[in-house]
């Protein structure tokens, strides 16, 4: 199970183009990629690669040998030895989902699961790696330090000890070298609670009375919402990692969930502005009609109500100008406190 995302494309093609033909397992990559524009991705990865490359097919028997690609707006899932995909609500702000990926494979497949993070930006994969360690699998990343995009390796090794931590060019290798080893007995790492639930949650099969309900068990309501779908969020009952998921099935990290925060907020404050220069416009146009009909005390209050949205316009438009991306709520919220837009 192999996850990447910025600066992805040139690590999986280097990696693929060093496995072997003959390798005695199936290889599935989940890569972040625009919904909308076909995926040239096989194509690129087949290129390099002896082994045959494809978009994953909903339904299709698993066979080694072979390398199956998430398709653009589907989450790629593994159930029992077939391949399943979804339009579900997005993981960590992505479809397909790294996260998705890693804990149905941990679900179904357990010790028998090599999941390897590489080079991304901030932390999907995160907690799929932990379901595969706790399923007995084997767990791998990318050296960071030469990781384009270090992010996602490092988030990995800062709350999992991972099995191996490697340059580029030593995974396939490796992964050529495990596949060949004789994996611990599934009976001995049985499926927690938590994994079940998350994996049908992901399948999108429940009915909408059972989806709440599982999501209630996972953990408690919290006074947070949804970016996604503005629902209320519920924080993940797990000691280890600071999660959240909202009943219609979106799930987030804690930095995932902060960059929706971010993107959400900035969306507002676009909003803001655009609301204010409208009202600046209604003021000034009364305030000619007003001038028209030589009404003074119009025109006064009409073009200092202009003033005004024009002065918070420019205000808020300067701030998110300046706003570095991710760093936006905090000088925006401080600003906005000394604002009164009515």
């Amino acid at each position: 199970m192999i996850g990447a995302s910025a600066g992805g494309v040139q690590a999986l093609s280097k990696l693929v183009s060093q496995l072997p033909a003959d390798l005695p397992a199936a290889v599935f990559i989940v890569l972040h990629i625009p919904s909308d524009p076909p995926s040239q991705l096989p194509a690129i990865l087949a290129r390099e690669s002896d082994l045959i490359v494809s978009h994953a097919i909903n339904g299709e028997e698993i066979t080694p040998g072979r390398v199956y690609v998430a398709p653009p707006a589907h989450h790629l899932l593994i159930e029992e030895n077939h391949v399943k995909l979804v339009h579900g609500p997005k993981e960590n702000r992505h479809r397909p989902s790294i996260d998705a990926l890693f804990r149905s494979a941990a679900r179904w497949a357990g010790p028998r699961v090599i999941g390897v993070v590489l080079t991304g930006a901030l932390d999907d994969g995160k907690a799929g790696m932990r379901h595969i360690k706790q399923r007995g699998g084997i767990t791998i990343v990318q050296d960071p330090q030469e990781a384009l995009f270090p992010s996602m390796p490092l988030s990995v090794m800062q709350d999992i000890q991972v099995d191996h931590s490697l340059p580029l060019r030593d995974v396939a290798p490796l992964l050529d070298t495990l596949s060949r080893e004789t994996a611990y007995e599934e009976g001995n790492y049985p499926v927690p609670d938590e994994l079940e639930i998350e994996v049908k949650i992901a399948k999108q099969e429940m009915e909408s009375g059972e989806l709440i309900t599982s999501v209630e068990k996972l953990g408690k309501v919290s006074k947070l919402t949804c970016p996604d779908c503005h629902g209320a969020l519920w924080e993940i009952n797990d000691p280890d990692l600071l999660r959240y998921r909202c009943h219609v099935g979106h799930a987030y990290s804690a930095d995932s969930l902060s960059d929706g925060q971010s993107q959400v907020l900035e969306v507002a404050l676009w909003s803001a502005i655009r609301a204010l220069e409208e009202k600046m416009m209604l003021a000034r146009r009364i305030a000619e009609r007003a001038r028209k009909a030589n009404n003074t005390r119009a025109i006064s209050a009409f073009e200092q109500r202009a003033q005004e949205a024009e002065r918070h316009s420019s205000a808020l438009r300067q701030l998110l100008l300046s706003s570095e991306k991710g760093d936006i709520a905090r000088p925006v919220i401080q600003e906005a406190d000394e604002l009164t837009v009515s």
